[in-house]
Parts: structure tokens; sequence; C-alpha cells
């Protein structure tokens, strides 16, 4: 008796981002409001992280309402009824449930359902997470359009009395739309990560050592020396290979978007990569402060909406974070 032939599914050879989406959280939160808890001064942060003011959310909004904002301004961008969305992915660390999954109540929101959904934690690179795989199921046959989304309420993971991230943090939601395309839109994925180094950044306690009484709500903490010198060094290696990959030089770029961490980061990674004048750099960590997964996206936004000479042209993104997990690619902006 002979095997039948399985049928392997195969999509088109190549994608592009339709369109980005955005989300702040409602409220403008500026240095001094949060210097006080962990003794310092706006002219500290100012020139320890180049952040000014960063938006936080009402109490009342979680990071799935970011998401659903977000997601549903780039589908109306995209011009692409949400009915023919074939899958969710919702990069976050702020999910306030453990389950369901944000993406699913997302899809669901912006008229999407029943899209395939699932949510990927991997903190600051999750944005980056997301393209890569959205991009693959669409190139491996398994869904037509994606919504990306990286989305973050770190206000409810926020030790106010840290001094080493307290006042880092920010809330909102980026978002784009992922589809076929005529010509290649986004380069290979450089991903990777480290968890040697988990220590270095993430929650100092688990939900189960609150439960039990033993440890306060877990809040997000960091080891900023070591982080700062892993992000400078390391990420702009993995920076130059996911331009080699793409097989374009550092002055083809139009934009680069790095995850907006710390502006002096962002500062060493544009000079440490050679990159021209020409090259418009995302910095919106200024006034909006770091989302870690949502970085990547409003940034991008933003440049868009302040500099729409960019479309068509090449930037690359790049995010690193918490558990020292990475992800970067050039992609073609719409």
């Amino acid at each position: 008796m002979s095997t039948p032939t399985l049928r392997q599914l195969q999509g088109p050879a190549h994608t592009r981002i339709y369109s980005y989406g955005a989300a702040r959280g409602e409220n403008y939160v500026p240095n001094d409001d949060l210097v006080g808890p962990i003794d310092s001064s706006d002219e500290w942060i100012r020139q320890r992280t180049g952040i000014v003011t960063r938006v936080r959310a009402d109490k009342d909004t979680d990071a799935i309402d970011l998401a659903s904002d977000a997601a549903r301004e780039a589908v109306e961008k995209s011009g692409v009824a949400p009915s023919e969305i074939d899958a969710v992915i919702v990069a976050t660390i702020s999910n306030p449930k453990q389950t369901p999954s944000a993406s699913a109540i997302v899809a669901d929101r912006i008229g999407a359902n029943p899209a395939a959904a699932y949510d990927v934690n991997a903190a600051c690179a999750g944005f980056a997470y997301g393209v890569a795989q959205a991009d693959a199921l669409i190139r491996g046959g398994l869904a037509k359009l994606v919504v990306v989304v990286g989305a973050e309420k770190l206000s409810d993971v926020v030790d106010p009395t840290d001094r080493s991230i307290s006042f880092l943090l920010g809330d909102g939601a980026g978002a784009v739309v992922i589809g076929p395309s005529d010509t290649p839109g986004i380069g290979p994925t450089i991903w990777g990560s480290d968890g040697s180094k988990a220590d270095a950044v993430g929650m100092n306690h688990t939900l189960t050592e609150f439960r039990d009484g033993v440890a306060p709500w877990p809040t997000l903490r960091q080891e900023g020396p070591t982080v700062f010198r892993w992000a400078v060094w390391e990420m702009v290696k993995v920076a130059r290979q996911a331009i080699e990959a793409a097989g374009i030089q550092p002055s083809d770029l139009a934009a680069f978007v790095p995850h907006q961490a710390n502006m002096r980061i962002i500062d060493e990674f544009a000079k440490q990569l050679g990159l021209p004048e020409t090259v418009v750099i995302g910095r919106d960590i200024e006034t909006t402060g770091n989302t870690s997964a949502a970085s990547i996206p409003l940034a991008t936004h933003r440049l868009l909406e302040e500099h729409p000479e960019l479309s068509g042209g090449l930037a690359l993104q790049i995010g690193f974070g918490a558990g020292l997990v990475f992800g970067a690619q050039v992609v073609v902006l719409p």
C-alpha cells in the first residue's frame, strides 16, 4: 500500500507592512512627578535617559484596551476589511490575565473573529518577534493578512521607589498590518536570547510568592550598567547582522528605530553603526518613555507622521530586553 502524498502549504514569496496604528496612555507624567520617591531630579533623569516626560494610562485602561485601539487604527489605515485578517499576534508582558490571551480579545474587538490569535512574551523584543512570525506565517501559506501588536501597561508593574527603572516606563501600544507583497518588504530576522543573564532585567518576584504572602506585588527591576553594556556592545553586532542579511549597507537606510530603552543607548547605537546624518532616528522615548514591546511601532508611527517622506524607505528596527532576548530586521516603511 503506497503512502499518500501530503499537501503542504506554500504562500507568497514576499511580505510587507501595510500600515501602522498607535495608542498612548492618556496621561503625560513629567519627571518632577516621580523624583521624590527615588531622591532624584528632573536634570538627572534627562541626562541619564533623555526622558522629559512619559505617558501612562488611566487606572481603568489596560494593555488590551491599548492594543485594541492601536490595532483598529492599523486595520483602518491598511484598507483591509477586518474580516480578512487571518491572525492576530500581540506581544506583551502586561496582559492583566495569564489567560485568555490578549490577542483573542483584540481580534474580537477589531472584527477579526475567528482569526488565529496568540500572545508573544519576548519583552522589548516582542514586536520584532511578532513581525518575524507574521512574515513566516504568510510566506508559509498559513495566513494572508496578519495584525501584529506590541502593547504594554508597565505602570501596573512599577515600584515608585526603585531607582533602577521606575522613571523609565510608560504605557502604550503600536500595531501593524502585514500581508503579501510583489517585492521584498521584510528582511531576514536576526533573533535570539541569552538566558544566562536573565537576572539582569525582569520581575523581582513571582505571582505565587505574592499569593503566598512571602513577597510583595512583583515589579520590574534591572541592573542598569549590565543592560547598558549588553545593549550597546552586543546588540550593535545583531543590528549589523540584520543589515548584512538584508543585503544592504547602513547608508541605504532611511530610518533607524531601536527599542526606546534609553537615549544614551540610542545615540551610542547610531555612532557604533556609523549611520550617516541622512538616517532619521526614532527618539520617541523623550516624551513616551520606555514601553517595552510597544516602543518600536510607537516610535515608527510617530516618525511616519513627522516625516511622511520616509514612506517607501528602508528602516532598521531592533528590540532587546528582559530575559536578554533580541530581534532585528530591516523593513520597507509603508
